[in-house]
C-alpha cells in the first residue's frame, strides 16, 4: 500500500504540469463552460486507458524475457525524472507566460481521447515512471494495471476539478505567472526528491 501512495504521490506533479491535455481541457472550458472541460477529461482519460494496458502488457513481457532490460529502463526513468525536475525548476526563472485559446469542440469525448493517445510525452512519462513501482517477484500485471488505475483516477479527479476552478476565471486568457512558477517550483522540487529515492532503493 505504502508503494501506491508513494506512487500517487509521484505523478501526482506530473499531472498539475501544464501541458497538451491540461490546455485542451482548459480551451473547452474557456469555450464552453465546465461541463466540456469534464467531457475532455473522460475522452482523456480513455486515451490513458489503452496506453495503460498496452503498458501494463509491454513491461510484464520484458520482465520475464530481459530483467536487464527492465533495470536499463528503470535507471532511464530516474534520470527522465531529473530531466522533467530539472526542466521545471529552471521555468522558475523565466518569464514565459502560457496562453490559451478560447475554442470549444463538437466532440471534447472523441479529441481528449485522440490527445491524450497521441500525446508521446504522456507516454513516455507513464512508461518512465511505472517500472520503478513495480515488484518483479509478483504478478506484474496486476500491478501495471492497479498502478495505471491510480493514474488515471488522480488524472479525472485533478482534471475535474481544475474544470470546474478554469470556469470561475475563464476571463482570464493566461495562468497567473507567478502562481505557475510556484506550482514549477514545487512540481520540479517533488519530482527531484522522488528519483533520489528510487535511486537509493
Amino acid at each position: 500500500m505504502s508503494v501506491f501512495v508513494l506512487f500517487a504521490l509521484t505523478v501526482l506533479p506530473l499531472i498539475f504540469t501544464p501541458g497538451p491535455d491540461m490546455l485542451f481541457i482548459l480551451s473547452q472550458v474557456m469555450g464552453k463552460d465546465a461541463k466540456a472541460g469534464m467531457m475532455a477529461t473522460v475522452g482523456i482519460c480513455s486515451g490513458y486507458l489503452v496506453h495503460s494496458i498496452l503498458v501494463a502488457l509491454g513491461i510484464a513481457a520484458i520482465i520475464v524475457s530481459f530483467p536487464l532490460l527492465f533495470d536499463a529502463i528503470r535507471y532511464l526513468g530516474i534520470a527522465y525524472l531529473l530531466y522533467l525536475a530539472f526542466h521545471l525548476l529552471r521555468s522558475v526563472f523565466n518569464s514565459s507566460q502560457i496562453k490559451v485559446e478560447r475554442q470549444s469542440d463538437r466532440h471534447p469525448i472523441r479529441k481528449g481521447f485522440l490527445t491524450a493517445l497521441l500525446n508521446p510525452k504522456g507516454m513516455l512519462i507513464y512508461f518512465a515512471i511505472l517500472p520503478q513501482f513495480i515488484d518483479k517477484t509478483q504478478n506484474t500485471v496486476t500491478q501495471g494495471l492497479i498502478l495505471s488505475a491510480i493514474f488515471i483516477s488522480l488524472i479525472f479527479m485533478v482534471y475535474c476539478t481544475l474544470s470546474l476552478v478554469f470556469a470561475k476565471i475563464s476571463q482570464k486568457t493566461h495562468i497567473d505567472e507567478q502562481k505557475q512558477k510556484w506550482i514549477d517550483g514545487t512540481s520540479g522540487g517533488l519530482l527531484a526528491a522522488a528519483a533520489v529515492w528510487l535511486f537509493a532503493n
